[in-house]
């Protein structure tokens, strides 16, 4: 750990950027536990229960060791490359532009389609306080339209007001969760542990391990937001791993602390489990609080994804794989305000698409097709690691040379399973998605060609070659030898 905070730093560019470094080490702490705490953790324990039962906690300390890899990958490269953009950075780094606009278009369209689902997921929650935002779509659609444009409004302010409410949301969701894991532990019933593994261990453990892999999703956000990042040498690798590392602790601890408390045929059909360890522990109902503390989750992790959907279009668009649009920033706020916006209005247009009768099955469409695009980056960052650890060995320290290829690769390994364990109607659908963006690609380098004015075309050629001295030859003359007619 120690060494990877304290390896060589690459050379910064000599522009300065056009970002304003804002988020200090714990605004970028709280963007990586804020990203991969949203609604889901919520209902994991039934869904794990009835999936696997309690061996689902080794499925847990599996992806969570996978998690920790990949945090080691991104603390490497965070470092080494401390640019805006994350796994798109280090992708087109390793293997060029056409793997880079690859990384950066699936990534982007799976930020703004998973709000999608956020936003939903938050108007569940709310509903439980206003009943009618479960009967009524239109209601529910402008509630949630409303929501996605106060944060992105937010978020054109500045990162600072971003990275604030970020900050507040992470407290309000990790400490409840972290209080019921801890004090969980004392109200443990053995026999509730038991069997340990009914269904079986090894067809469990693959069952439960896939559910539990995508609450490690947003692990990298800190790299994303690099030049946002105070000291991001220091910084980013600090965050991705105390962010990683914390979460997966609460994670394991939570569900066996749930998982001790209620018995397994009831953990199984909970719809609320942490609300029912709640009234177990302390007494009383606590639905509607357990409520508040998901409705926190969401809204911090909705406000995280909308901070990282403007910065992986605004990085391809520096390097021209984007409309250079997209790389705009405003002069005062210092923020890409068109790649915010421009993402929030595909938002808004999914979110309409859930609520109209006969276009939610489109809707549910996007969403599978961006899942995968959340997952191929990882690989795509292991990879580069090994590969930029070959070609460029003074980005990092060849001491640990061995150690960094070992997680490296094991880290690939761990993506490559994800991706496969994410299913055959996931994985399908995701190629589709990346195979869509070959249009794009070939589009935006044929507007940058023609773009291209002669004289740069011309600034590019290689120089002439210099005239050869003749000794008096002309055009037509007969050649002799050097040494004259023998």
């Amino acid at each position: 750990m120690q060494e990877i905070l304290e390896a060589p730093r690459a050379t910064r560019p000599s522009s300065a950027p056009k970002l304003k470094r804002s988020m200090g080490l714990w605004m970028a702490t709280a963007l990586v536990i804020g990203n991969m705490i949203g609604s889901g953790v919520f209902l994991l324990p039934s869904s794990l229960a009835g999936a696997a039962g309690p061996v689902s906690i080794v499925a847990w300390i599996f992806t969570g060791a996978g998690a920790l890899l990949l945090a080691l990958v991104f603390a490497r490269l965070g470092r080494a490359l401390p640019r805006t953009g994350g796994p798109y950075v280090y992708a087109r780094r390793a293997f060029g532009d056409f793997i880079g606009f690859q990384t950066a278009w699936g990534y982007w369209i799976a930020a703004w389609a998973g709000n999608a689902a956020i936003t939903v997921a938050f108007i569940g929650y709310l509903a439980v306080f206003w009943p009618q935002l479960g009967t009524h779509n239109l209601l529910a659609a402008l509630v949630g339209i409303a929501v996605i444009w106060l944060l992105t409004f937010v978020n054109i302010l500045g990162i600072r007001q971003g990275a604030q409410v970020q900050f507040i949301t992470t407290v309000l969701k990790f400490v409840p969760l972290a209080i019921i894991a801890v004090v969980g532990l004392f109200f443990i019933k053995g026999g509730n542990l038991t069997p340990f593994a009914p269904h079986g261990t090894g067809k469990a453990i693959s069952a439960a391990a896939p559910l539990t892999l995508w609450a490690f999703i947003g692990l990298e956000s800190a790299t994303v937001t690099a030049e946002e990042v105070k000291d991001p040498e220091k910084n980013i690798p600090r965050a991705t791993m105390i962010g990683t590392g914390v979460t997966t602790l609460v994670y394991i601890v939570a569900t066996i602390a749930i998982m001790g408390i209620i018995p397994a045929h009831t953990l199984a059909n909970s719809t609320s489990p942490f609300a029912d360890a709640a009234g177990v522990m302390f007494g009383g109902s606590w639905d509607k609080v357990i409520a508040l503390v998901a409705m926190a989750a969401t809204f911090g992790a909705l406000n995280g994804w909308i901070i990282l959907q403007g910065r992986v279009p605004m990085a391809a668009a520096e390097d021209g794989l984007f409309p250079e649009q997209f790389a705009k920033v405003h002069g005062e706020r210092q923020t890409p305000v068109f790649g915010l916006v421009v993402s929030s209005v595909l938002l808004t247009g999914l979110m309409l698409m859930n609520y109209t009768k006969g276009l939610v099955d489109a809707f549910t469409f996007v969403i599978l097709l961006a899942t995968l695009t959340t997952l191929v980056p990882y690989a795509y960052s292991a990879a580069a690691q090994a590969y930029l650890y070959v070609t460029e060995r003074e980005l990092f320290d060849r001491k640990l040379f061995a150690r960094d290829m070992v997680i490296a690769t094991l880290a690939f390994a761990y993506s490559i399973w994800a991706i496969t364990g994410s299913g055959k109607d996931i994985i399908a659908k995701g190629f589709v998605l990346l195979l869509a963006g070959i249009p794009v690609y070939v589009f935006v380098k044929w507007w940058q060609r023609r773009q291209t004015s002669p004289v740069d075309v011309l600034a590019e050629l290689p120089p002439p070659v210099p005239d050869l001295p003749t000794n008096g030859y002309k055009h037509g003359d007969e050649l002799q030898p050097a040494g004259g007619v023998r």
